[in-house]
């Protein structure tokens, strides 16, 4: 099989090198371009150079330059940057692989509008293993409908710029919708002083910042003589990358469309 020329925005971050070195390492996949930002020391140099084995793609800001030879574009940077990824790539029908977090309503719209021309993952998380626990987290919502208070903890590391994280607002959807509730309104994310006693319908948010934390989330179902807690934890990035691998190859043969990892491992 053809193998899929993907390129990589935000070539020279934690997460974009962490794709670059997983492309490489799948027979299935080919580093076709790699961006970063205008002015960057990076621009024109090799997007592998970091690991010794040179890719022959080099780092670009321009987008037509950058994605010339590419068929799908996984990004994992900032709402600002994808947005105007995801007009150029709407345009020229290059599929995405959108991991970044922190859109408002607006940006989640364009996004909804842009795979009316091109296909599309979006998901706050692209690990498989988090996308089973999404699914586990349904379930156990059904069943804890009543008699169960929902708190959601989640630690990341320190340079992360938005809370709670995207996984965290994305277990909460999950469990509002198995509730028939809406995460909106009943969503609770901050407590300070005296704050009366909990309302049975809330779902409440824990943010921790600190140190390497790659990503924890543990969702707790706390009863009367028992609770319950679903854990994920991460240790290391390259679980996005593999999710977002696997992400591409799901959309190879669709031409235009919104998905999510639910719809990538077949769990609706």
């Amino acid at each position: 099989m053809t193998p899929m020329n993907i390129a990589v925005a935000g070539a020279t971050g934690r997460m974009g090198r962490m794709l670059i070195e997983a492309i490489a390492a799948d027979p299935e996949a080919k580093l076709a371009g790699a961006l970063d930002i205008a002015g960057a020391a990076c621009i024109g140099t090799d997007a592998a150079a970091f690991s010794g084995q040179p890719a022959g793609v080099a780092i670009e800001s321009d987008l037509a330059k950058g994605l010339a030879q590419s068929e799908f574009l996984i990004d994992f940077t900032r709402p600002e940057g994808t947005l105007k990824h995801l007009d150029y790539c709407a345009e020229h029908g290059i599929r995405m692989i959108i991991g970044t977090t922190g859109f408002d309503d607006a940006g989640k719209a364009a996004i909804a509008a842009a795979a009316k021309k091109t296909a599309i993952v979006f998901a706050p998380n692209m690990s498989v293993g988090v996308n089973v626990t999404m699914k586990l987290l349904e379930m156990a919502a059904k069943s804890f409908s009543h008699g169960y208070d929902i708190e959601i903890i989640e630690a990341h590391h320190r340079h992360k710029v938005d809370a709670p994280s995207g996984t965290a607002l994305k277990m909460g959807e999950v469990i509002a919708n198995a509730l028939g509730r809406d995460l909106k309104h009943n969503g609770v994310f901050a407590r300070e002083g005296l704050t009366g006693e909990r309302d049975p319908s809330s779902i409440g948010f824990a943010t921790i910042r600190g140190g390497d934390i790659v990503g924890d989330h543990t969702v707790l179902f706390a009863g009367i003589g028992e609770r319950i807690e679903i854990t994920h934890k991460s240790s290391s990035r390259v679980t996005y990358a593999h999710g977002s691998l696997r992400a591409a190859r799901f959309l190879r043969d669709k031409p235009t469309g919104l998905f999510d990892m639910q719809d990538v491992l077949g769990l609706r």
